[in-house]
Parts: C-alpha cells; sequence; structure tokens
C-alpha cells in the first residue's frame, strides 16, 4: 500500500511539474501556432509578427466564451489600426478546441467573429502547448511575440486595460 502511494505521488508531483514548467508566462516568447482555418488554410501566430495579438482558447459549446465573445469582438473593432509600443495595429487569433467543425463555423458567423484568424486546435494540441485546462482562456502578446498578460485579466473590461497600456 505504501509503494502504490509513493507512485501515485510521484506520478502527480510529475505531471505538476512539468506542466508548470512548459505554460507559457508573462515576458516569455509565445509557442508558435499553426493550425486549420475555416476553409482549410493553414494559418500561423508567427505571420502576425508586429502586431498585438489576442491568442483567445474557446469553443461553440462553452457557454462563457460565448458569452466574451461580444467583448472580443468589441476589442478587435475598437483596437485594429491602433499604433502600439512595440507594433501597429491589433488581431484576435481565435483557437477553437471544438471536436466537430460544423459548430465551430456556424458560432464564429453567428457570434460575429469578423477577425480572419480563426483556427481549429481539432487535436488540441495547441492548447497542451499553452498549458490550457480550461476555457475560455487568453494570451495577449506583443508586437514582438511577448506574452504581456494572460489569463482572467483578459476577460471583460480587463482585456481593454491589459491593451491600452500597450499604446503609444
Amino acid at each position: 500500500m505504501k509503494v502504490f502511494a509513493l507512485i501515485v505521488l510521484v506520478g502527480i508531483l510529475t505531471i505538476s511539474t512539468s506542466s508548470s514548467i512548459s505554460r507559457p508566462r508573462k515576458g516569455s516568447q509565445a509557442p508558435e501556432i499553426e493550425l486549420v482555418s475555416p476553409t482549410g488554410k493553414k494559418i500561423k501566430l508567427s505571420k502576425l509578427k508586429g502586431k498585438v495579438v489576442l491568442i483567445d482558447f474557446w469553443a461553440s459549446w462553452c457557454g462563457p466564451c460565448r458569452r466574451e465573445n461580444p467583448n472580443v469582438v468589441e476589442a478587435y473593432k475598437k483596437y485594429a489600426k491602433t499604433k502600439f509600443k512595440t507594433g501597429k495595429g491589433f488581431e484576435v487569433f481565435s483557437v477553437s478546441l471544438d471536436r466537430k467543425e460544423e459548430p465551430w463555423k456556424d458560432a464564429i458567423k453567428k457570434d460575429g467573429l469578423i477577425w480572419k484568424n480563426h483556427g481549429w486546435d481539432k487535436d488540441g494540441v495547441t492548447a497542451r502547448d499553452y498549458s490550457v485546462s480550461s476555457i475560455p482562456t487568453a494570451f495577449l502578446i506583443d508586437g514582438e511575440g511577448v506574452i504581456v498578460a494572460s489569463g482572467n485579466e483578459l476577460r471583460g473590461l480587463g482585456l481593454h486595460i491589459a491593451i491600452d497600456k500597450l499604446i503609444k
């Protein structure tokens, strides 16, 4: 029994240690993302270098995500052409954790997600790279690709406050 408990404890420590090491943190470079768009085209986060980017993890079945979408749309409209300290313009890079393609595409239309960068993380690779354990989750990166804010601080008015801090 003691040996089993020790094995379980070692396993838990290994999992928690490895996940905390790999989670991207403020001040670190955002890991590259390459996903498939609703039209089947590959999209890459690195193509947005020079812009402030909100990486938004969500899914069509996630109620809190869907309730946050109008705020993200508002931020996109407000900051799209803004000049920032480390870049020009604001983009959203949506990362969907949907299991099925059609609900994802339908939610993009229904919620009016008007930006171009929608990616489907069908196999969860990007969510693992960013250690996403719940949604909605977001990361804000500056024009140089450095994470400047993440998590709950990017919900509601907090998103606008975080973006405002990056303006020239």
